[in-house]
């Protein structure tokens, strides 16, 4: 059976980065895999390789109005008085307007409600929510859903039936208590496996502290991924890790962080 992966995090410690290449990873094992990005940033199409040409063009999911109207019974922003349909037919979307990016990746981008908050009942939450539910279910494919910056993402519940969370941290104390707070909302919807990545890393000294910080909340600390300028140049260029020399560092550390998450499967069934 496949892994469904949420990954979140305080905003720039590089949670795009480690979705990006993970995803590539096990694309490259000629596995299905289909990542989401649900980050207003919406960064991910480079992080997997889709060409600019093409991630110029891709409309999020939650602002194709004549598919929201299609699909719930009404156009968002319009006056609906609250009826519409709650469970519309999502269940063709990915291949209809999925992006494939290299090794196979393919990729939705969610968008967000821009009403926001957890109490946002609307017809482009219905759609997100229905699709997310209908994505988790699919047993054979690897879902990796980039989230949004934060803890905004856990009110509303979005991540909740995924297998894994991993928490992205970067080595700095507002990086750890946003991470320590992501695990403590997260076991309270229910969400109980939960790991972080220290990204970023410049020194063994560095990793020990933050591993120790996280020790204390129970968050355990997968992998450790090395700090790589090359990464910078990649972001500046607007292409995937994978395709820039000097990066291998990086990739291998995430290569571990996917055996880890296999470990963590086997042991949990």
């Amino acid at each position: 059976m496949a892994l469904k992966i949420a990954v979140s995090g305080k905003g720039g410690v590089g949670k795009t980065t480690v979705a990006g290449i993970l995803a590539r990873l096990y694309g490259r094992e000629g596995k299905e895999v289909l990542v989401l990005d649900a980050d207003p940033a919406s960064n991910l199409a480079s992080a997997i390789g889709v060409p600019k040409e093409i991630r110029e063009k891709i409309v999020p999911i939650s602002r194709m109005l004549d598919l929201i109207e299609e699909r719930t019974g009404v156009r968002p922003g319009s006056s609906y008085g609250g009826v519409f349909t709650i469970n519309p037919k999502v269940d063709d979307i990915t291949a209809k307007y999925a992006v494939e990016g290299k090794d196979g990746v393919k990729l939705l981008v969610l968008g967000t409600i821009n009403k926001g908050g957890g109490g946002c009942f609307c017809p482009e939450s219905a759609l997100l929510k229905n699709l997310i539910r209908h994505l988790v279910l699919q047993k054979n494919q690897y879902l990796i859903m980039d989230m949004e910056a934060g803890l905004e993402h856990l009110g509303r519940a979005s991540s909740r039936n995924m297998d894994v969370m991993l928490v992205v941290v970067e080595p700095g104390m507002r990086s750890l208590e946003t991470a320590c707070k992501i695990k403590e909302l997260a076991n309270q919807i229910g969400i109980q496996r939960i790991m972080a990545v220290l990204n970023k890393a410049s020194s063994r000294s560095e990793k020990d502290v933050v591993e120790e910080t996280l020790k204390k909340s129970g968050l355990p600390l997968a992998a450790t991924i090395p700090f790589n300028r090359m990464l910078i140049e990649a972001d500046l260029k607007g292409i995937s890790p994978l395709d820039v020399e000097g990066t291998e560092d990086v990739v291998s550390a995430v290569q571990e962080l996917k055996k880890e998450l296999e470990k963590e499967r086997a042991t949990s069934q």
